[in-house]
């Protein structure tokens, strides 16, 4: 895949040496990386769980007497053990709790029952099949529009008192001035929408190794987790270990998307088998158990309005939403954030007024509600209004483009506080998409598509061309404490940065690469302020033993926060050095300028010492002044001000087969400013994932289950990812609008593609085929009915 060259003309030098290589592709091309399942350890021991048939229905008995009799089995570990171990349920990162392994009943199909422990992964396979378990089947509810009905089957009974489905309630922006504009609108336009529930699929799966020492009490566990010092603390809160006892170590990781930000119940018992059997124990979850029980995305039943006046210019925006939380809630999302962020559904726009409402449900599916490559429900949220842009145009026969253009807030607005309290920090909307217009060619695309479009009515043959645009504004880099926390943490990352005599570097960081290229990211960061090679500089993550508190990479939020950080503490190094440099000139430290890797005496070139050198004297016998301690190092924890908002313009084409409804992406174009670029090639790199996703979303993946819950995409047969043959050659262009409150300027992009994309391709398709709405995944089958004035609802059960 290509990328075009940056068309605009302000676009700065990357940070450190530009777009070097990242530096941990060496041992990944050479399939050296070490991931979970590469770990062994001594005497280690391998696990498999039993899981549920049946999406709801109670547990009558639970015999396990012929796994245990099993010559290789250790232990078989039931939801009564766990029980009486006050261990049988776990709190979730959404303040619900969630069953580790089910004692009364299942409530979703795959749900953990059983836990073998065995000599090695085959034979505890084989025991989940000697185990023997009565259950007796009760009503799932599957549709999130009927889990509200007072017929409705209970999904939540334990708790007493519990009488309905229900979850939460939550809304922001002002009804009452919503209301008034609607009311006073030359136009309103009505859509209901659907973003279906979809699975990150990571490459690597889930797992754990868990390893109890016996005899110091220290709990080792080797874990694929994006959030490593937020599971030490669960632990601690779970196991009720002093969180000095646990170390989690994150190796590589392959993916994580969201998908490993929470706990899962193969966790806590990997933990609680390494305590029965004495012995490290290893989980590691297959493809399917991937795909049906750990932490799915989206499932947003929204219903939109639009206000605006008779020439498009838009008043106002009115929300809906019904939220599938599956049976427990385990979102991974800021607390006093019930619905993520997705009041900021107001997009990039300049309206008036605004109101949503968000209402959470338990069905009986697998619980989640991850933020899938976003931040939190911000793709939920920009699809949303990028819909309901491009339904308002269809209504009022206008260009889409034309209609954006007019609605755009301007430069001059920022920093902008949106209808529903966002402060936007900065930004140059028209710019952006004049530059991604003008990449596509858009007037002569729209002559094109004309022409196409007469043809195919002349014969009945060929293909019809759509044109989608998006635009979006993600909010990341999660974030100030006054205003969020997870599990009662305020989101503040911490980093360690320390100058070795030789003046090669070390920097800890409490963030946590899942393949953003953060070894070379963080290093170039360092490299830029202290003028150190890059390949000189360390960067550590994944080890709570060897990393400060931070709450993990997900919601782009690494280069907004722990980023941040590690600027600052190689600032405070900078600072350090300046006093020793002035020790070693014998001048005052005002008397000393900075040119990156250097100090020199203000009119005198000649006398300068290098950050080498200081570093060395740093820890010799020279003489400092009272109170300046030796050495290179500090520590800085970053409580962000605001979160940062990058933005961008994507245009897909689009070929549609109206016999066939097969649809073809033949051009994306994507603009993104994401605030200062630290390394273009990751950020391409990201970039491209991100739309790949987006196709993926909008034509073909779907987690279908039928009437009775079952999971109906359990394998990669069945629930269809994009490759390249579905991928166009990318065309990228870039415009940067630093961030006023970041250190660098940065902003993220890590998820940018991820949420702005899939509006833009659903938007070309409804284009090509002339229908104002039909609800993703937009199949060859659903792009037919469309055609047919008959799209299906894609979230109802199949069977």
């Amino acid at each position: 895949m290509t990328a075009l060259a940056d068309r605009a003309s302000d676009h700065p030098t990357p940070m450190g040496h530009g777009s070097m290589l990242r530096k941990e592709d060496a041992r990944f091309v050479r399939g050296s990386g070490r991931f979970v399942d590469d770990i062994q350890l001594p005497g280690m021991l391998h696990a498999a769980v039993l899981r549920s048939p049946y999406a709801h229905a109670r547990i009558v008995s639970v015999d396990t007497s012929a796994a245990e009799s099993h010559p290789l089995v250790r232990a078989v570990i039931t939801g009564e053990m766990l029980a009486a171990r006050g261990l049988a349920w776990m709190p979730t990162l959404s303040h619900d709790v969630q069953a580790v392994l089910a004692t009364d009943k299942v409530r979703y199909q795959g749900q953990e029952v059983a836990f073998v422990v065995a000599e090695n992964r085959y034979a505890a396979r084989d025991a989940l099949a000697l185990i023997d378990v009565g259950y007796e089947p009760l009503t799932p509810v599957v549709d999130a529009r009927q889990a509200l009905a007072p017929d409705a089957p209970l999904v939540r009974d334990e708790t007493p008192g519990r009488t309905d489905n229900h979850i939460f309630d939550w809304e922001a922006g002002d009804a009452a001035a919503t209301d008034a504009v609607f009311a006073a609108a030359d136009h309103v336009s009505v859509c209901d929408l659907l973003y279906p529930r979809v699975h990150p699929a990571p490459l690597e799966t889930c797992g754990i190794v868990a390893s109890m020492d016996p005899v110091s009490g220290k709990l080792t566990v080797y874990a694929t987790t994006q959030a490593p010092h937020a599971h030490r603390a669960m632990y601690a809160s779970i196991a009720g270990l002093s969180e000095h006892k646990i170390q989690i170590i994150a190796p590589d990781i392959g993916g994580g998307f969201g998908n490993k930000v929470g706990m899962y119940p193969g966790y806590i018992c990997s933990v609680v088998g390494s305590m029965i059997t004495r012995a490290p124990v290893k989980w590691a979850e297959d493809r399917s158990e991937n795909l049906m029980t750990t932490s799915f995305a989206r499932d947003y039943h929204m219903r939109g309005e639009i206000a605006a006046t008779a020439d498009g210019r838009i008043q106002g925006l009115r929300v809906r939403v019904l939220a599938d939380h599956g049976a427990f809630n385990g979102t991974a999302q800021p607390s006093k954030f019930p619905a993520g962020f997705f009041h900021t559904f107001t997009g990039s726009y300049d309206v008036a007024a605004a109101h949503c409402r968000v209402t959470g449900v338990y069905t009986n599916k697998a619980p989640g509600g991850v933020a899938y490559a976003c931040s939190f429900r911000i793709t939920e949220a920009s699809y949303l209004v990028e819909r309901m842009v491009d339904v308002l145009a269809h209504d009022l026969g206008r260009d889409p483009a034309e209609v954006r253009m007019a609605n755009l807030l301007r430069p001059e607005q920022f920093p902008f506080r949106c209808a529903t309290g966002w402060e936007y920090d900065s930004g140059d909307y028209p710019r952006t998409l004049r530059l991604a217009l003008e990449m596509a060619g858009y007037d002569e695309l729209r002559r094109e598509q004309a022409e196409h479009r007469r043809a195919y009515e002349a014969t009945g043959r060929g293909t019809v061309m759509g044109i989608g645009i998006s635009f979006f504004t993600e909010a990341v880099g999660a974030g100030p404490r006054k205003m969020m926390d997870i599990f009662g943490f305020g989101m503040a990352d911490g980093a360690e940065l320390r100058v070795h005599p030789t003046g090669s570097a070390v920097l800890a960081v409490s963030c946590m690469s899942q393949g953003q290229g953060h070894e070379t990211t963080f290093a170039q960061i360092v490299s830029e302020e202290l003028g150190i090679s890059p390949d000189d500089i360390e960067v550590v993550q994944g080890d709570t033993d060897r990393t400060p508190f931070g709450l993990g990479t997900y919601g782009s939020r690494s280069t907004p926060v722990s980023g941040a950080a590690a600027v600052l503490a190689a600032r405070k190094v900078r600072e350090r050095a300046r006093i020793v440099a002035a020790a070693m000139l014998e001048v005052s430290a005002g008397d000393l300028e900075w040119v990156k890797g250097r100090f020199h005496v203000r009119g005198d070139e000649a006398a300068v010492v290098t950050i080498r050198e200081i570093a060395m004297a740093a820890h010799s016998d020279l003489e400092l002044p009272d109170g300046v301690e030796g050495h290179l190092d500090a520590t800085c924890v970053y409580n962000p001000p605001n979160l940062t908002f990058p933005f961008g313009a994507y245009i897909c084409v689009v070929d549609v087969d109206p016999g066939t409804g097969q649809v073809k992406v033949r051009r994306f174009i994507a603009v993104d400013d994401c605030g200062v670029r630290i390394n273009t090639t990751i950020v391409e790199g990201q970039v491209h994932g991100g739309l790949a996703d987006g196709i993926g979303m909008a034509l073909m993946e779907l987690m279908a289950f039928d009437g009775d819950g079952n999971h109906l995409g359990a394998s990669f047969m069945d629930y269809l990812l994009p490759t390249s043959l579905e991928c166009p050659s990318w065309e990228l262009g870039a415009t940067v609008t630093p961030s006023p409150h970041h250190p660098i300027g940065a902003k993220g992009v890590g998820e940018s593609a991820t949420v702005g994309s899939p509006a833009a391709v659903v938007n070309a398709v409804l284009d090509a085929i002339g229908v104002r709405h039909a609800d993703m995944p937009l199949t060859p089958a659903q792009v037919w009915r469309a055609l047919q004035g008959r799209p299906l609802r894609t979230d109802l059960a199949i069977g």
